[in-house]
């Protein structure tokens, strides 16, 4: 089979890989759509992202849905065939964190495409995958590239979890990537009344408003229109911070009203942090991280229509075009989600 390897910054190649057989709990599938996530990009950019380098040829993708082609023994509610959403969370169970519930923060987590531990773990960007039956979501009703959009649309939905009630909120987005978009959706599931996104690209804001933002603020050409919020002692109840960015959480924190909720997805590096505003404000500042069990609620939403991801996959390109999907992925003057079909 072949699968998608990076080496180092901008070696990605194309190679051939043994493909396995399933184990006990295990079914194989053919993969069929793969999105391009931000940290691939960071793998194909830069060999990795701080302090996480590439130490060894690591296939990359964990974005990932398929149709099942084999399945192992003791595998029920399963059958050859059927396209299922992956998920690439893959906890021990067993460990401290698990044992708490926290599957997210497992000690021994094997997720796809990680250069963290070493050897690395390598990723689902491959023709044959072989996964455990748990990982598995059916993704009746779906296009395969919507079912690829499960694990991004997780991590929203973890998020907007762990920022609590959102009902009738006036939520901040800051970063229209692919996690800003999906946040927009999966606030607006929630209960958010009014949403209002910011980036510095026109392109990225289109594709916010295409799923449903109030309104969206290009934050480099219009600052002003932003800082109107602060009024008031501010007017937001969560910020949704996705960019990663020191500048936008800055220029955010000011809009939130007392005792806001600051969510923090975007990992975009250690920043200096406003504290004495944070405080004075009573603000909450969260983190967000990954998911694990918000995944089949993803599928679900999308096969309900709670969650139409459609507008967002901007482009598709063939397995053997993979270095040209990798260039369109990075270029946010025309892509939201470039995916590779298998």
């Amino acid at each position: 089979m072949q699968a998608i390897v990076i080496h180092d910054a901008k070696d990605l190649r194309i190679e051939e890989r043994e493909s396995a057989a399933p184990g006990a709990g295990e079914v194989a599938i053919r993969l069929a759509a793969g999105g391009i996530c931000g940290s691939d990009l960071h793998y194909y950019n830069h060999g990795g992202f701080g302090a996480i380098r590439l130490r060894e040829p690591m296939i990359l993708g964990h974005e990932v849905s398929g149709h099942i082609t084999e399945i192992g023994a003791g595998v029920s509610g399963l059958e050859v065939g059927a396209l299922v959403a992956v998920s690439p969370s893959r906890p021990c169970y067993g460990c401290g964190q698990c044992e708490r519930g926290l599957h997210n923060h497992c000690e021994n987590m094997r997720f796809y495409g990680s250069a963290m531990p070493f050897p690395h773990i390598q990723g689902a960007f491959r023709q044959s995958l072989v996964a455990d039956a748990r990982q598995c979501v059916l993704a009746d009703g779906l296009s395969a590239g919507e079912a690829a959009v499960a694990e991004p649309l997780s991590v929203c939905i973890h998020a907007a979890r762990r920022a609590g009630d959102l009902v009738g909120k006036k939520v901040l987005i800051t970063g229209s990537g692919p996690i800003g978009t999906l946040c927009c959706i999966a606030a607006r599931a929630a209960g958010a009344t009014e949403i209002v996104v910011t980036d510095l690209a026109d392109t990225a804001l289109g594709f916010a408003r295409s799923v449903g933002a109030d309104q969206t603020i290009n934050v480099g050409s219009d600052a002003a229109q932003l800082s109107a919020y602060a009024e008031g002692k501010g007017t937001f109840d969560v910020l949704f911070e996705c960019s990663g960015s020191e500048a936008a959480l800055a220029a955010a924190i000011p809009t939130l009203r007392p005792r806001a909720v600051v969510m923090q997805l975007g990992l975009g590096g250690d920043m200096t942090l406003p504290m004495m505003l944070i405080t004075a404000k009573e603000l909450d500042l969260r983190g967000s991280f990954r998911f694990h069990e918000e995944f089949e609620t993803a599928v679900q939403m999308m096969q309900r229509g709670m969650a139409d991801v459609k507008p967002l996959i901007s482009h598709t390109f063939a397995l053997k075009d993979a270095v040209e999907a990798f260039q369109m992925a990075g270029d946010r003057s025309q892509a939201m989600k470039a995916q590779i079909s298998f």
